[in-house]
């Protein structure tokens, strides 16, 4: 297949892109790196079937020649990020999704959306089905990414309804792996970088809040099983091994071989206190579970890690 990746050059998008490649397709990824980095790609550079084009999918875009899939990654996606970029984050859910919406359109390819679990917000149901509506304040400092993808999902919906695209929506849950940005502002690679530098490990809140943390590797096996199908979604990929945060942060703290104390901080305003998916539709339809425990994501996780941080350590 010939396929178009936005946001290609991100963490995820990355290994959507290496993945692609791997198993023989052709990938257009689409990046103006504001979050994403070069350095993600740069082993796919030289392969033929792969090509990087900066790109602001906020604006015009065009891509010669048939296209079979477009999977629209573009997006911040950590809150560092996104709280940095506000009205970026607001643009590529709406003004991108709607240009990759239309370049699928145009090409009568298939169309992916990248969604997130944010949309079920500070949940009243637990663990969250794809038929909960969710619990987001509109006007929250997180609002920016929530709203952005909740659009991007109706907007989504919308195209397949009156314009006849086929599209599918994924609602992705915490995925972590090597390519993390250390200080990213997500809990993982924060965690680890304390751990790995001796730093205390700043747990927010009381540590009693909960993710369901889902392996790199799963992740992309969950998106590209939809992606091949016919399936429109919602449908949630993500791990639900529900974990505390004080918990993990001790995991992370064990793993890593720390002896790092846990201090304490202030919660951010609007944090989900519980994120756990309901996966049975994605084994349903898909076929789909994930398959590596979080010990052995971590492993490798802090490996990468180590290896990144080495320099800054002298």
């Amino acid at each position: 297949m010939r396929v178009v990746v936005t946001g290609g050059a991100g963490f995820l998008g990355s290994y959507l892109c290496e993945r692609l490649i791997g198993r023989g397709d052709e990938v257009i990824c689409l990046d103006n790196l504001l979050t994403g980095n070069p350095d993600n790609v740069a082993h796919l550079m030289e392969h033929p079937g792969f090509r990087l084009v900066d790109c602001d999918v906020t604006g015009f875009v065009h891509v010669s020649g048939p296209v079979d899939l477009v999977l629209h990654f573009a997006s911040a996606a950590s809150p560092a990020d996104y709280l940095a970029y506000p009205v970026e984050t607001l643009k590529v859910g709406s003004l991108g999704t709607h240009r990759a919406l239309g370049l699928a359109r145009e090409k009568g390819a298939r169309f992916l959306l990248a969604s997130t679990s944010e949309v079920y917000g500070d949940p009243f149901e637990h663990p969250q089905r794809e038929d909960y509506w969710g619990n987001v304040n509109p006007v929250g400092p997180r609002s920016v990414y929530d709203e952005a993808k909740r659009f991007a999902e109706s907007l989504t919906t919308a195209y397949r309804q009156s314009q006849g695209v086929d599209t599918a929506i994924v609602r992705i849950f915490n995925t972590y792996g090597p390519r993390m940005r250390p200080f990213d502002g997500r809990a993982i690679p924060t965690f680890i970088r304390q751990a790995l530098t001796g730093e205390a490990i700043t747990v927010t809140g009381d540590g009693d809040q909960t993710r369901s943390i889902c392996y790199v590797q799963d992740t992309v096996d969950g998106i590209l099983a939809l992606a091949d199908s016919d399936f429109p979604g919602p449908v949630n990929i993500g791990n639900p091994a529900e974990l505390t945060m004080i918990e993990l942060a001790r995991l992370i703290r064990d793993l890593a071989g720390s002896t790092s104390a846990v201090s304490y901080i202030g919660r951010p305003v609007d944090d989900p206190r519980r994120r756990c998916p309901d996966t049975s539709l994605a084994a349903d339809r898909l076929g789909w579970r994930p398959r590596v425990p979080a010990t052995e994501g971590l492993r490798r996780t802090i490996r990468w890690f180590a290896e990144e941080l080495a320099p800054l350590k002298g």
